[in-house]
């Protein structure tokens, strides 16, 4: 049987398309701020941990330096607000207050995807957050199957330019596409054009899950291919799965959400996965991450930052204030954890051994 032919042109490349993917991310900020759509019967893992606790850590609290250092730029911790929103007047709001506090606490940050942005242009400033943030590590985003529907360098290249990004993640979200009525599922050959844009796009690319997590096998051939990083997003947080069963307007589309809402490898299972065969791989971790704590566990299973959306989405909806109050408690929960295994910094942490898996 031969193959269908590659797309190179669609009708979503259409004004009307655009306006439908600006209306889906309206849909999505909405159902993740009003309704229950985090995993169910899956955690993401750090359940299944407990760290060692030192009675006598033979450091003082104020020793503790939670600094790092990501793609060669330095960070006040090891936290990334991860990629969320954009294309809307909500959207802009939300990301506006999240890299205001990004810039004061000198952590990473990523965008929603900015395909509506391409289609868009008019919108473009929804994402655009640099003036505000000039000194943060930043992430552009874009899905990898929209190379197989005419994109390609030249789009990559606008949406790092319209950041001023430090970074190109993109997004594999082969689930989403699969629920969403209007999906795109030519997944076909994108290794290959990964490896083409991450010797020609002239930032770093960062291969990314939704939430359903990346495994070992596949973090491998992304590293063939020539990606810089890799954020894991395993399960265990927030169920893209549900989120399109939700706005789904036909039957097929509710029932596939209900049916995989839970899909996916826990978080804490990617990190050990990819650790093992990438020692040196730099390594986000993210998917139902909720918690300073969860963040030093992340840490000890050779995460090299944290990402957390939902939390910060939450609280970012409410004001920028309720931003810092969230990043402040995530700074002091982790310095905590670090100071009672009797660890200075997130390196220390790594080296420990100071976790164990509960039997």
């Amino acid at each position: 049987m031969s193959r269908p032919p590659t797309p190179t042109n669609r009708p979503s490349d259409s004004v009307d398309s655009s306006g439908q993917t600006q209306s889906r991310k309206a849909d999505h900020l909405r159902i993740c701020l009003e309704e229950d759509v985090q995993f169910r019967r899956q955690t993401a893992g750090f359940d299944r941990y407990r760290f060692i606790h030192s009675c006598l850590p033979e450091i003082n609290l104020s020793d503790v330096d939670i600094s790092t250092e990501f793609l060669g730029k330095s960070l006040g911790a090891p936290l990334l607000i991860s990629s969320m929103t954009g294309g809307t007047e909500q959207a802009k709001l939300i990301n506006t207050r999240l890299a205001k506090v990004a810039e004061r606490h000198k952590i990473a940050m990523g965008v929603g995807s900015q395909r509506v942005a391409v289609e868009r242009p008019e919108v473009a400033p929804t994402f655009a957050v640099r003036s505000l943030a000039p000194d943060i590590l930043l992430f552009a985003n874009l899905g990898a199957v929209q190379l197989n529907y005419s994109y390609g360098l030249e789009q990559c290249r606008r949406v790092v330019d319209l950041l001023e990004a430090d970074a190109l993640i993109l997004h594999l979200n082969s689930l989403q596409e699969c629920i969403q009525t209007e999906g795109d599922t030519n997944f076909r050959g994108l290794l290959d054009k990964i490896n083409d844009l991450c010797y020609e796009l002239p930032v770093p690319v960062i291969a990314k899950e939704v939430g359903n997590g990346i495994s070992g096998q596949m973090a491998e051939k992304l590293i063939a291919a020539g990606v810089s990083a890799i954020d894991v997003a395993g399960a265990g947080g927030t169920s893209w799965a549900r989120i399109e069963g939700e706005r789904a307007k036909d039957p097929r589309g509710r029932r596939l959400g209900t049916t995989f809402a839970d899909w996916g490898l826990p978080t804490a299972t990617c990190l050990k996965q990819v650790r093992a065969i990438a020692p040196e791989i730099p390594l986000i971790a993210s998917g139902g991450l909720r918690n300073g704590l969860d963040v030093a566990k992340a840490i000890a299973l050779g995460a090299d930052l944290a990402g957390l959306a939902w939390p910060f989405l939450q609280a970012a909806a409410e004001s920028e204030a309720a931003v810092d109050s969230l990043l402040e408690m995530l700074v002091a929960e982790l310095s905590t954890a670090l100071f009672c295994t009797g660890n200075a910094t997130p390196e220390a942490l790594k080296r420990s051994r100071a976790l164990e898996e509960l039997k």
